[in-house]
């Protein structure tokens, strides 16, 4: 039976931490944890919890969970942020896959929590990611802040049952000030990509957002946290591309 390794970037993680990490138990046979200088009680629940515990400075998302990666015991990744914790559904559907492993890497639905209610819709659900993968097939990669694992070309790819239920934001304050501080990463990273985006494309963008998530995933059905969540969503996409127009090209 080949071990999992569960690795976990932190950063002032202490709300949810806990629960994260009391999902892994009979899941993870270790779990990693990169922490990047918390000043809360993060740290010290982890080490409760028996986890490696690695002091690393931040630089960057999808660079920080490469390197932590790359610091697990065995090759077979779990991988999730502090504020996400497995569903019973998808605990015993990863404890089947540990009986027989026969793909380089698995893909579930994310569920999503806004403002203290589970959205299954807006365009935040199924919210499918691919977080447990043999390292050696996958890596981290997309534009940060919003970074993907992805497979290797040719990999083995299955689906398992259950979601992964992540608290993606307490408050709508909160969710507005992660939305200015993303924004701005974004707009950096996409200005080294493919340049500064149009007029055209800053205004059209959110607009499109708002449509294809309120009306096409059907985000009048999550009530007024569904008409919140995809305003704040449509506003993300405008700071962004708007974000592009005043970075200067390097």
């Amino acid at each position: 039976m080949p071990g999992i390794s569960a690795v976990i970037i932190t950063y002032n993680e202490e709300k949810y931490i806990g629960l994260c990490l009391e999902s892994l138990k009979e899941v993870a046979d270790e779990i990693v944890v990169v922490d990047s200088g918390s000043t809360d009680d993060t740290r010290e629940v982890c080490e409760r919890y028996g986890c490696r515990v690695i002091l690393h400075d931040f630089e960057g998302y999808r660079e920080q969970k490469n390197w932590a990666m790359a610091q697990a015991k065995y090759d077979h990744i779990l991988s999730l942020d502090g504020d996400e914790l497995l569903s019973e559904e998808l605990r015993k559907s990863i404890l089947n896959v540990k009986e027989k492993w026969d793909k380089d890497g698995y893909y579930f639905n994310r569920l999503n929590n806004f403002y203290g209610k589970w959205l299954y819709h807006s365009g935040v659900y199924p919210d499918r990611k691919l977080r447990l993968a043999n390292r050696r097939k996958a890596y981290w990669g997309g534009i940060n802040p919003h970074d993907t694992l992805k497979l290797q070309k040719g990999a083995k790819k299955g689906y398992l049952k259950g979601d992964l239920l992540h608290y993606a934001q307490d408050t709508e304050e909160d969710h507005r000030e992660k939305i200015q501080r993303f924004a701005a990463i974004s707009a950096r990273e996409l200005v080294k990509l493919r340049g500064k985006s149009s007029w055209l494309r800053v205004y059209l963008s959110p607009m499109w957002s708002f449509v294809w998530n309120y009306f096409f995933r059907l985000g009048f059905l999550d009530g007024k946290h569904g008409w919140k969540v995809c305003l704040l969503n449509a506003k993300s996409s405008y700071m962004k591309h708007r974000g592009t127009r005043f970075v200067k090209e390097q």
